[in-house]
């Protein structure tokens, strides 16, 4: 069995291609359940200000959710970009 090696530089541990591919796939799983979930906070904050007798606490803590869920998007973005496209 014949392995890729990814190392870059001589003490790196090298890895095999299809550890990267499978990275990657689990990355992109992640970031797409994650960008679902940004779309259905930004919704529920939207179907909130609608209704007349809303809280502003729940909408507050609406707003921090999609904050944290945009931010492990970008984190999951970057790690996709370190695993080094093609």
């Amino acid at each position: 069995m014949r392995r890729k090696s990814i190392a870059k530089g001589g003490g790196a541990q090298s890895r095999p291609a299809g550890y990267i591919d499978s990275m990657r796939t689990i990355l992109m799983i992640l970031l797409g359940i994650d960008l679902v979930a940004v779309v259905a906070v930004m919704l529920v904050g939207a179907v909130g200000m609608a209704n007349l007798s809303r809280s502003p606490q729940t909408s507050n803590m609406l707003m921090r959710w999609r904050v944290a869920l945009q931010g492990v998007a970008v984190l999951l973005v970057v790690l996709l970009m370190l695993t080094g496209g093609r």
